[in-house]
């Protein structure tokens, strides 16, 4: 049982079968029809992150827009933002998924991770009701969502930097190495423009180092 996993979430199962099944991919229950996998749970998940962020939205941002929220939202409910929480908190680790897909890379895979994630959050809604799911994306978005909320206008800052070295055609290069056991992983990363490195920076996802590295370059 994934036991750590509930520690990191926030959330400790009545039925911990529900967290079990939000970890079976496709792959495994392809190869074991008794299995069922996790995307009637994932369908559910998106629907519940969707509700909470637009809720928290409207509740601790009431200087925004309709269309600034629709911003912000799909900046934070979006795939690649998924599968980086997925990856900080090694939900890679324990999917179930045919030796195959393993093999493949799938516990690497984004569409993977980003699915189990939205699976999670349903398993969490079905075992605590709203209130459970809702505190623990409080816990694991909230600082993301009022980041985006304060300039939802704003480009990302890997895309500002790309954007502004475009016109001398360059491009930056950005080198991530990551530490620590995959429970608590943290990485750093260096980015480089014409081989000089011109930024650095951390986070706990290879994809949230990479924009503090772009930010640090911009600032410079």
């Amino acid at each position: 049982m994934p036991d750590d996993l509930q520690s990191i979430l926030g959330h400790h199962f009545s039925d911990p079968g529900l967290l079990l099944a939000a970890l079976v991919h496709r792959s495994y229950s392809a190869d074991n029809p008794d299995a069922v996998d996790n995307e009637r749970l994932e369908f559910l998940g998106d629907a519940v992150l969707q509700l909470v962020v637009t809720e928290y939205l409207f509740v601790n941002h009431g200087d925004l827009r309709e269309g600034e929220m629709a911003k912000v939202r799909a900046g934070c409910v979006n795939r690649s933002v998924l599968a980086d929480l997925a990856g900080a908190i090694s939900v890679g680790v324990q999917v179930v998924m045919s030796p195959g897909e393993e093999a493949s890379g799938g516990r690497a895979k984004e569409s993977i991770l980003a699915d189990a994630m939205e699976a999670i959050l349903a398993a969490v809604y079905l075992d605590g009701g709203l209130g459970a799911a809702r505190a623990v994306i409080h816990r694991h978005w909230a600082d993301l969502i009022d980041s985006k909320a304060e300039d939802p206008g704003r480009r990302d800052f890997k895309t500002r930097l790309q954007e502004r070295i475009a016109p001398d055609g360059l491009r930056p290069e950005y080198v991530v190495t990551g530490t620590g056991p995959d429970h608590d992983r943290k990485f750093s990363a260096v980015v480089l423009v014409d081989g000089r490195e011109v930024g650095r920076g951390a986070g706990r996802s290879k994809k949230a180092a990479e924009q503090a590295a772009a930010q640090t370059a911009l600032e410079g």
